[in-house]
């Protein structure tokens, strides 16, 4: 599944591709998982232009020219395709088509990625924020819970998931394993540290080295998840 630094190098990029332009229509062709209906999307998008694109934990967000945004969740196996001509493919989900007939199409092969109109973000602290500190973390962590179940629930911190959290604890040097409240001060402070060091410097790598990235998941530099580790 992708996470924190695939999505926001996937919305950087689909923003330089498509910022500005008009939407013309939307054609769901698998409603699995899509609550809004083919006729209020259609109602709130059609017409109106892409105004930005942005990263929200683990989701995107595209926001139009009336206001109304699009959430995006890829789940485990969503791609998002350019596209001009109509494909036969089997495991589309949603097709976009914009006004100069550079088009996007939402797929996976599992059907559960969604989209939904004026999404509310769930609980959690992005993991970039500012305000994920050692004190967040020190309250946050004052638990028996398993220090990488906490780093994986999106109520509690945004954006991390299972490939991230393991290089983020590899890194600081604790068990996925530990007692969330046993870990002492010293490391707590490392961890708040880490997570931001390991996941801008992931977006930075990747963003730089796969221009125009918007589908895929690049694993290759981390010290864990990585095929020669695996």
């Amino acid at each position: 599944m992708p996470e924190l630094p695939d999505v926001e190098v996937f919305s950087r990029n689909l923003k330089t591709m498509y910022g500005g332009k008009k939407l013309v229509k939307i054609k769901v062709v698998n409603n699995k998982n899509i609550k809004d209906s083919h006729k209020d999307l259609s109602k709130y998008l059609e017409g109106q232009k892409l105004k930005d694109v942005y990263r929200s934990g683990k989701e995107m967000r595209f926001l139009f020219s009336n206001g109304t945004t699009l959430g995006l969740h890829l789940m485990l196996t969503g791609d998002l395709i350019p596209f001009q001509q109509k494909t036969n493919r089997k495991d589309i989900k949603v097709e976009f088509y914009f006004e100069d007939g550079n088009n996007l199409m939402l797929t996976d092969r599992f059907k559960n990625a969604f989209i939904k109109l004026d999404p509310e973000d769930k609980k959690g602290i992005d993991a970039l924020d500012r305000k994920l500190n050692y004190s967040y973390l020190k309250k946050t962590l004052d638990r028996k819970a398993a220090i990488k179940n906490i780093l994986l629930d999106q109520d509690v911190i945004r954006g991390i998931g299972n490939a991230y959290s393991d290089e983020i604890l590899w890194q600081t040097r604790i068990s996925p394993f530990s007692k969330a409240n046993a870990i002492p001060d010293e490391k707590i402070k490392e961890l708040a540290k880490t997570i931001k060091k390991v996941l801008k410097g992931a977006t930075n790598l990747i963003y730089k080295n796969y221009p125009g990235l918007i589908h895929g998941e690049i694993r290759d530099f981390l010290q864990i998840h990585t095929k020669k580790k695996d």
